[in-house]
């Protein structure tokens, strides 16, 4: 147990990076029509709110990825994902299995999770303030 407990950054580092490439990847198969397309109908340009919703999961869920401004990015996507439950898929049902929200919620409380502990120190703003940190003040 000791020894996963050493590796927990690295496990939150693939958690964060796999979470976030997922959310990215949907938001650009809606707006490129990449990677199988948009699942159900293609939002047009700056429609709201399908077309607000890729953008947000396109580039919030590409800074959770690389590790740059993750908190902030997570609790938009986790925003994102709440707005998209109770929005489109509760109205229809009580439970996700029954409304087909499954990866709303699962998002939604994934980013949640993300937000919460953070992006750890695998990720790209950390390793910048650690660099920076190092570095020599300049006269």
């Amino acid at each position: 147990m000791d020894a996963l407990l050493r590796q927990q950054g690295l496990f939150l580092a693939f958690y964060r990076f796999v979470v976030g490439l997922l959310f990215a990847c949907h938001g650009a198969a809606t707006l490129f029509d990449v990677m199988g397309g948009p699942q159900g109908p293609a939002p047009g340009f700056g429609q709201w709110p399908g077309w607000w919703a890729a953008v947000i999961e396109l580039v919030a869920g590409t800074l959770v990825v690389l590790g740059v401004a993750t908190r902030a990015a997570a609790v938009i996507c986790s925003g994102t994902m709440a707005y998209a439950y109770f929005v489109v898929h509760q109205p229809q049902a009580l439970f996700p299995i029954e409304n087909g929200g499954e990866k709303a919620a699962l998002f939604c409380w994934g980013f949640l999770l993300i937000a919460v502990f953070g992006p750890g120190r695998w990720a790209l703003s950390t390793r910048r303030a650690s660099v920076r940190a190092l570095a020599p003040e300049e006269a």
